[in-house]
């Protein structure tokens, strides 16, 4: 390459990265652009703990959802583990399988096997409609306190701090169980439903974009926009959570506002993915709505890319 040529290509990247700045969204599915050097690793691994062993996804709902939304998303944690058929491709199963790369490279002898847990309700609003952080560990606290990812998914009537502002969800962790004088720690995620309060910021693809190149919408796969939202958001956290659970395993940049595994490959679903498009997605032929991966009980989804260590590049299954 040139010197013209490669000084040009620079000049490019560092504004491309500037323009992205400004949607950088703490730890979740991030709004902002990706530069990569092929000749290094983008996520670095900061020597800390993955998450490993048997772990529970336990359900925090909080505030008024439907049994079959429920369902949408309690059938997506047991899609991560469940083998489909071979004739049924692609799954969420497979799609999950990019995370044991990152235990891999880091030479780890650890497995992860993720499987529903509890799920508890909590619908009479007991800590209000409008919450903080630690509003949402202490509703996070309710789950299982070690071996274990604990959800809370609040419902469309209710604010978060940072929702619809910066972020869709957060993940992180919390000092739980003592067990033998040794204090455990659990992780902890938060989704909540944009249907409502910002479906353009937290719902795309199934929701007019609010920013950006303008594109039509596609159809929600099970058909609830603000709740196959969150399942984008969901799935993108649980990477994140399973790689860098503690805030020192893979990620690029500020350890408070990282890139992980699926925030690395923000609005990519499928291949001949660009800005305002999420990709060539599977449409099904009854219903109209876009997917990219099939799971338990007949249910389709919609993934996020995950950045593959392996390649260095962000991987679809489509």
């Amino acid at each position: 390459m040139s010197p013209l040529t490669s000084n040009s290509a620079h000049l490019i990247l560092k504004l491309f990265l500037v323009i992205s700045f400004f949607n950088v969204c703490f730890a979740s599915r991030k709004l902002t652009a990706l530069v990569q050097d092929p000749q290094m690793q983008l996520l670095k691994y900061h020597k800390g703990a993955l998450l490993s062993g048997k772990i529970n996804v336990n359900l925090i709902w909080y505030g008024k959802f439907k049994p079959s939304q429920r369902a949408i998303v309690s059938d997506f944690i047991t899609s991560l583990s469940t083998s489909t058929p071979s004739n049924v491709y692609p799954s969420v199963a497979q799609w999950w399988k990019t995370t044991e790369k990152y235990y891999h490279l880091a030479n780890s002898k650890n497995t992860l096997s993720l499987s529903l847990g509890k799920q508890v309700l909590l619908e009479n609003y007991s800590l209000g409609k409008s919450l903080t952080q630690k509003q949402i560990v202490q509703l996070a606290s309710k789950g299982e306190q070690r071996n274990a990812i604990n959800v809370v998914l609040t419902a469309s009537d209710v604010a978060v701090d940072g929702f619809c502002v910066n972020r869709c969800g957060t993940h992180g962790s919390s000092k739980g169980a003592v067990i033998k004088g040794k204090t455990y720690k659990f992780a902890y995620i938060w989704v909540g439903n944009s249907e409502t309060l910002c479906p353009g910021y937290c719902a795309w693809p199934f929701h007019q974009p609010i920013y950006g190149p303008q594109s039509a919408p596609v159809g929600a796969p099970n058909n609830d926009v603000g709740v196959d939202g969150m399942v984008i958001n969901l799935a993108s956290l649980l990477a994140g959570t399973a790689t860098n659970p503690f805030g020192n395993g893979y990620y690029q940049g500020e350890a408070d506002a990282p890139l992980e595994a699926a925030s690395a490959c923000p609005g990519v679903y499928a291949k001949g993915a660009f800005p305002g498009y999420a990709g060539d997605l599977l449409v099904d032929k009854t219903t109209g709505a876009s997917y990219n991966a099939h799971g338990t009980n007949g249910r389709k989804y919609l993934v996020p890319a995950l950045y593959d260590p392996s390649t260095s590049s962000c991987s679809t299954l489509i």
